[in-house]
C-alpha cells in the first residue's frame, strides 16, 4: 500500500478521534450537570468582558514575533563576537527569546481585565 495513503488515513483518523472525544466528554459533562440540578452557566459565552480574546492572542503573537526577531539578532551577535558556532548561537537564542517574551505576555495578560 502507498505510504501517502496510510499517512492521510491515519491523519484523518487522529483528527476525527480528537473531535469525537472532545464532543463526547463535553456532552457527558453537560448531562451530568443537568442530572444533578446544577447551573450550566459556565458553558455560556460572556459578553461583558472588557478585553476581547483576540486582543490577548494578538498580544502574544506580536510578542512571539518580536522574540524571534530579537533571537536572530542575538544569534548573529553571538556568532560574530564569541567562539560559539553559528548553529548553537542561533538555536539557543531562537528558543530562549520567544519563551521569555511569552512569559512577559503571560504577565501582561494577567494585568488585562478579562
Amino acid at each position: 500500500m502507498n505510504p501517502a495513503i496510510i499517512i492521510c488515513i491515519s491523519l484523518f483518523a487522529c483528527i476525527f478521534g480528537i473531535f469525537f472525544l472532545f464532543f463526547q466528554t463535553r456532552n457527558k459533562e453537560r448531562l451530568a450537570l443537568i442530572e444533578h440540578d446544577k447551573d450550566a452557566s459556565i458553558f455560556k459565552f460572556r459578553k461583558d468582558r472588557s478585553s476581547p480574546v483576540w486582543a490577548v492572542i494578538l498580544l502574544n503573537l506580536s510578542l512571539v514575533l518580536m522574540g524571534v526577531g530579537l533571537g536572530f539578532l542575538i544569534g548573529n551577535l553571538l556568532e560574530t563576537y564569541t567562539i560559539l558556532s553559528g548553529d548553537l548561537a542561533y538555536v539557543g537564542s531562537l528558543f530562549f527569546t520567544p519563551g521569555a517574551f511569552l512569559l512577559l505576555g503571560f504577565y501582561l495578560t494577567r494585568k488585562m481585565k478579562l
